[in-house]
C-alpha cells in the first residue's frame, strides 16, 4: 500500500502540469456550457453584488479604473517593448512578444465563437465587443503569468523572487476583479479568462521553456 501510495505521488509529481492542464480544460467547458445555457446567470449576479458591495466607494472607483489599465493593449505593448530592449537574452524578449500577440489572438478568436453581449447594466466605464472570455482577465494572466515562470527562472535571489511573484499574481488578480467592479464584465468572464490563459500558459511554457533560462 505505502508504494502504491508512493507511486500515485511520483505520478502525479511528474505530471502536474499537465492534470493542472486537463482540470482547466474540463471547467472551460462546463462554464462554458452553463453560460450558453444560461444556468450561470445567479452566480455571475451574486459575484458582482459580492464585489461591489464590498468594495464599492468613491475611493476605490478611480484605484479600479487605474489597475484594470495595466492590462490595456497599449500598456503590455508599451511594456513589452521595454522589457525587449531591458532584458539581455533577446530570446526572451521576443518570447514575452509572442506571448502576448498570441493570447491576444486566442481571446478574440474565442469571443466571436462565443459571442456573449457584455453587461450594460453596471457598467462604470465604456467597452464594447464581446464579453466572454475577459479579455483583460486572459491577457493579464498569460502576459503577467508568463513574466512569474520568467522570474521563478532566471532570478537568484529568493526574497526579490518571492516578492515579485507575489505582486504580479497580486496584480492579476486585481485586474479580473477591477473588471467585474467596473461592471464590463460577468464574473464567470473573469474565471474563464484566467482558466484559458491557464491552459494557454502551461501549453506555451512546455513548447519554449528551454529558451527560457537566465539571460545571457
Amino acid at each position: 500500500m505505502e508504494n502504491k501510495f508512493k507511486e500515485i505521488k511520483s505520478f502525479i509529481k511528474d505530471n502536474i502540469k499537465w492534470i493542472i492542464l486537463f482540470i482547466c480544460i474540463i471547467s472551460i467547458l462546463f462554464l462554458i456550457e452553463d453560460v450558453m445555457d444560461k444556468d450561470i446567470a445567479n452566480f455571475d449576479e451574486q459575484g458582482y453584488l459580492f464585489v461591489t458591495q464590498n468594495l464599492m466607494s468613491d475611493t476605490m472607483t478611480p484605484i479600479a479604473k487605474c489597475i484594470t489599465n495595466f492590462a490595456n493593449a497599449l500598456f503590455l505593448i508599451g511594456f513589452s517593448v521595454f522589457l525587449l530592449i531591458a532584458i539581455k537574452n533577446k530570446k526572451i524578449g521576443k518570447l514575452i512578444f509572442i506571448n502576448l500577440g498570441v493570447s491576444a489572438l486566442i481571446n478574440f478568436t474565442l469571443k466571436q465563437i462565443l459571442q456573449r453581449p457584455r453587461p450594460v447594466e453596471h457598467m462604470i466605464i465604456d467597452e464594447s465587443g464581446y464579453s466572454l472570455p475577459s479579455g483583460h482577465s486572459m491577457v493579464s494572466m498569460a502576459f503577467y503569468g508568463f513574466l512569474i515562470y520568467l522570474i521563478y527562472k532566471n532570478i537568484k535571489n529568493k526574497y526579490l523572487k518571492y516578492i515579485l511573484i507575489a505582486l504580479l499574481f497580486a496584480l492579476i488578480i486585481s485586474i479580473g476583479i477591477s473588471r467585474i467592479y467596473l461592471g464590463v464584465h460577468y464574473p464567470s468572464d473573469v474565471i474563464a479568462g484566467f482558466l484559458v490563459a491557464i491552459s494557454y500558459l502551461i501549453m506555451f511554457i512546455h513548447i519554449v521553456g528551454k529558451n527560457c533560462g537566465e539571460p545571457r
